[in-house]
């Protein structure tokens, strides 16, 4: 890529991009802990306990750092740290209704592909009722409109047609030490 990439006003593609990396992976490792734990009744539970330490990790001590490093001020009005809290409740929320789903018998294939497909409809919808178009709703192209439904419908058919699983692993057999009997 282009090194003037954020002059050009596209930086914000690249760091777009790796959270489509980021999330495109984090159902199949959170699927993944939650097996990993090895308690069929609690395991979704021990992995969200995990997802909140990496929260931690990610952000509160790496935010932290920069607004040291920066010599940021320490004030935080009230607006923008309620609706930045709220944002946080929400997307927790929203990973642990993805550990839900899991343990409710939903695939991380099928319910990633819920989650990202009906995600934008409901940023649209919402962005739509809070900001207006200039000239209506009328006034919004069909394009708009017609890629709500086409993601829609791209999760409804991701979700029906996924392909079926492979056949199981074998589970991995473990050394056993050798008996000096």
């Amino acid at each position: 890529m282009d090194g003037n990439m954020n002059q050009a006003g596209l930086g914000w593609l690249i760091y777009a991009l790796m959270t489509v990396a980021a999330w495109g992976v984090y159902g199949i490792f959170l699927h993944g802990g939650q097996i990993g734990m090895a308690d069929p009744a609690n395991g979704r539970y021990k992995a969200f306990l995990f997802v909140g330490i990496a929260y931690f990790l990610t952000a509160v001590l790496a935010p932290l750092a920069v607004l040291i490093v920066n010599g940021a001020s320490w004030t935080f009005p009230m607006k923008g740290a309620s609706l930045s809290l709220i944002a946080g409740v929400v997307g927790a929320i929203g990973a642990f209704c993805v550990l839900l789903a899991f343990g409710a018998r939903g695939t991380p294939a099928v319910v990633m592909s819920i989650v990202f497909a009906g995600a934008p409809v409901v940023n649209a919808a919402v962005s739509m009722f809070q900001h207006p178009p200039a000239g209506g709703v009328g006034s919004v192209r069909w394009q708009f409109f017609a890629g709500i439904a086409l993601a829609a419908v791209g999760g409804c058919l991701v979700t029906l047609y996924k392909p079926p699983p492979g056949p199981a692993k074998p589970p991995v057999a473990q050394a056993q030490p050798a008996n000096r009997g």
